[in-house]
């Protein structure tokens, strides 16, 4: 089948030259570009985190597709979407922005280095604001590569709450895993807040005691495809492997052997 004519959405907690902290931040850069002039549709969606500089980066609200509220816990969060260009390419990245979620000088962990307690609401505004954004567009991906834990919930979501949605009607998904602090929990009450209570016992095993080990765990289980991005970041998951399409990335070859990856995916 040829990939040319599929559209792909990569959904990333980072990417160069707008956050690096791991080597997420690389492959999130040149493998959208790569697939992208080969005449694929791509599109990359990305949290606004406050230690991206707006103004240096040159981002801008897009107000067509602002205005969306994303509830959790009873709270309406209102999902600002703003936009960049990728410099001296043709890229342009869509940025999910909340003040209360994202306006703070650090990532995931304050400045004494402890897990931010809101963590398991920010990942879950991520994971809805990315669904709904895609609503919005009216765009139908074929694919959506997931990469990294805080995009963890799009596989289930997209499996469960969004199924029925015409615009993700014959959509598959991939998930990268990476190797990170697997041992940072997103909280005891990460299953209601993610109003994954509605969704079956045997869909949620792996979400409840909400590690990002275990809800990455619980992506893998519901991808349609997996690519394990270093050589340690498969270890707490090669049980669950499993009947699962899966790649090994490599940085040689790269293009080609994504693009037959997604290939095979789509057959």
């Amino acid at each position: 089948m040829d990939l040319r004519k599929k559209r792909v959405l990569f959904v990333s907690s980072e990417m160069s030259p707008f956050l690096e902290t791991s080597p997420l931040a690389t492959i999130a850069r040149m493998l959208p570009q790569a697939l992208q002039e080969q005449e694929n549709e791509i599109r990359r969606l990305v949290p606004r985190f406050g230690v991206i500089n707006e103004r240096r980066n040159r981002l801008h609200e897009v107000v067509r597709l602002s205005g969306i509220n994303i509830s959790i816990d009873d709270n309406d969060n209102p999902l600002i979407i703003k936009v960049a260009s990728v410099p001296n390419t043709k890229m342009q990245v869509y940025f999910l922005d909340n003040e209360d979620f994202f306006h703070r000088k650090n990532v995931f962990n304050d400045d004494d280095g402890k897990f931010f307690e809101d963590n398991d609401e920010r990942t879950i505004f991520f994971c809805k604001g990315v669904m709904e954004t895609v609503k919005k567009l009216g765009w139908s991906p074929d694919i959506i590569h997931c990469q990294g834990w805080m995009t963890s919930l799009i596989p289930l979501y997209l499996k469960t709450i969004y199924k029925d949605e015409p615009v993700f009607r014959d959509t598959k998904v991939v998930y990268s895993v990476y190797h990170e602090n697997v041992d940072d929990s997103l909280g005891s009450d990460f299953v209601r807040k993610a109003s994954l209570n509605s969704i079956g016992d045997d869909c949620l095993e792996c979400y409840e005691n909400a590690s990002v080990n275990k809800v990455q765990i619980g992506a893998v289980k519901h991808s349609d495809g997996i690519v394990t991005a270093c050589a340690e970041a498969h270890r707490s998951v090669e049980s669950h492997l499993n009947g699962k399409l899966v790649m090994r990335h490599s940085d040689e070859n790269t293009e080609a052997n994504y693009t037959t990856f997604y290939e095979k995916l789509m057959s």
